[in-house]
């Protein structure tokens, strides 16, 4: 009786269990309310403070702030280019992470690690606006919001002492503000040949870890832990005023920026073929770069000679050695007509060693093309002397300029401080209440320094520097510039505040160099360019 009044009393217990969930999921569903109201559709203005706060997250950018713009068509292309953009990321991703991976396993003892899959899923990520920032530098600043509430599935196998364990990351959400710096702009597709990528703000980064199928942000503490460590990590490498840089082109040969001088000396020329029925020719040379619009060298013409010499030196710029070649060209001059072509050869400038004399002896042939039938004729030779001397990296940057670097501080400037340097280069639209002869004053920390007038102006350039020596970097400064009206004619009105900008020195500090426009206060249409440098004192 025992055994058979346990049975039945977990018979009942089961029974009743069953029964009473039954009930309680039909009480569940059919007890609440069926009064749904309607959602409240109306315009924001409309709606209450504590509405709008919950609202504010999902508003898009361009909504609440005017410098960003919508860029929906950026996302239907994105949206409509996801499947392919995908993969190439994936293999990117696969590519860039197989080297890294190899370098560093062996740090840890593990045997291998290799993606099992990786896909980045099917929702793209989206952008709420983009803000786009106008300088007077050669390069394109942009500031998109990205969100992307993505499915991604990410595998990752690691080894070691003969054991597996798999990794894998899904449900990724990610909420950036990068800055998205395009520069140099150069005449050279894609037209710039950096990309610089910095963040404004430390990303928000949510995702599921699994290891071997247990979900470990469900350990307490531990998913608050990841999301900081990724915030800092992230922080500290990528956050502004630091960078990632994707190198994209070459920047000197993507803005054909002279790279060294080819010294050529003509020699002579030999059994070169007479070109006149009557007396012998009257050869001379031309030489040219290839990819150079630069007018070709030419030698002086040596009048009935078949074997003349000329020993004459010439200097051409070089742009990109490993594309360029040195082409010569033997004519027969003459007083009326086209002169005549006696010869042609080339020199790949990627042959020549730099810094290099070498003497070549070339065969003149009927066209460039040295498979040509027509170039077994012999024709006679030529003789010249190359060098190529490259530019050492400081004459470049001394010939040419370079946009990110600075003077250093002038001497007796205080250790730990350095120069302010204000370039105030030229103002438009203007406006006055009377003839304009504009003059612009600059202020910092109580002292100021003034330009020239220039007479009857709305545009003016000034191009004038000032400098104001510190102890210390105005990370927290600002400077007061001011554009005034200037006659000593008009005794009723002799000066008139046309505009003014107040410009905050902590970019300068970080980037060592600004160039930009600013809008002026109290004028219309008034801007003002002015450039600012840090010449910040040397540790030693």
């Amino acid at each position: 009786m025992g055994l058979i009044g346990s049975i039945l009393g977990l018979l009942g217990f089961g029974v009743g269990i069953s029964i009473g969930i039954v009930i309680g999921y039909s009480l569940f569903i059919y007890v609440q309310s069926s009064d749904v109201e309607e959602p409240n559709i109306g315009p924001l203005a409309e709606r209450d403070t504590k509405s709008l706060l919950g609202l504010l997250p999902e508003i898009p950018l361009w909504v609440k702030n005017p410098d960003y713009d919508r860029v929906d068509w950026l996302n239907k292309f994105i949206e409509y280019m996801w499947p392919y953009l995908d993969k190439a990321i994936c293999k990117m991703v696969k590519n860039v992470m197989k080297p890294i991976i190899a370098e560093q396993i062996p740090k840890y003892k593990i045997d291998s690690v290799e993606f099992e899959t990786l896909t980045l899923g099917s929702l793209p990520p989206t952008f709420q606006g983009m803000k786009v920032y106008d300088t007077e530098e050669k390069e394109l600043i942009m500031e998109p919001s990205l969100k992307w509430a993505g499915n991604p599935n990410v595998m990752v196998a690691a080894k070691a002492f003969g054991l597996k364990a798999t990794v894998q990351v899904l449900d990724l959400q990610v909420f950036a503000s990068p800055r998205i710096t395009l520069k140099p702009l150069v005449p050279s597709f894609p037209c710039f040949a950096n990309i610089f990528v910095s963040l404004m703000e430390k990303p928000h980064v949510d995702f599921g870890l699994k290891l071997v199928g247990a979900d470990l942000m469900s350990i307490p503490g531990l998913y608050w832990f990841v999301q900081e460590m990724i915030k800092d990590q992230v922080g500290n490498l990528y956050l502004w005023p630091r960078t990632l840089e994707i190198p994209i082109l070459d920047p000197a040969k993507a803005m054909r920026r002279p790279v060294g001088i080819l010294h050529v000396k003509v020699l002579r020329a030999a059994k070169l073929k007479k070109k006149d029925i009557l007396g012998a020719s009257d050869p001379y040379v031309k030489l040219k770069l290839t990819e150079d619009k630069a007018p070709s060298k030419k030698t002086t013409v040596k009048h009935k000679n078949l074997n003349p010499e000329w020993n004459e030196e010439f200097k051409l710029v070089v742009r990109d050695p490993q594309t360029q070649k040195l082409e010569l060209r033997v004519y027969d001059w003459e007083q009326v007509g086209k002169h005549d072509k006696m010869g042609m050869n080339s020199v790949d400038l990627k042959d020549l060693p730099p810094d290099e004399t070498k003497v070549l002896t070339l065969d003149l042939l009927k066209t460039m093309d040295a498979i040509d039938a027509q170039n077994d004729k012999s024709r006679g030779y030529a003789e010249i002397e190359v060098t190529y001397k490259p530019f050492k990296e400081e004459e470049m940057r001394k010939e040419y300029g370079d946009s990110t670097t600075v003077a250093g501080a002038p001497e007796g400037t205080p250790a730990g401080g350095g120069a302010l340097v204000v370039i105030i280069h030229e103002a438009q639209d203007l406006e006055g209440k009377h003839h304009n002869n504009p003059s612009v004053r600059v202020i910092f920390r109580g002292e100021g320094k003034r330009t020239r007038t220039v007479k009857k102006s709305r545009d003016p350039r000034w191009d004038e520097e000032f400098q104001f020596i510190l102890e210390e970097a105005p990370n927290n400064d600002k400077l007061r510039v001011e554009v005034y009206r200037t006659s000593a004619r008009n005794l009723l009105h002799p000066k008139e505040l046309l505009g003014f900008a107040d410009v905050s020195l902590a970019d300068v500090v970080s980037n060592k160099r600004t160039n930009q426009k600013y809008n002026l206060i109290d004028s219309k249409n008034g801007k003002i360019q002015i450039e600012l440098q840090w010449r910040a004192a040397s540790s030693s």
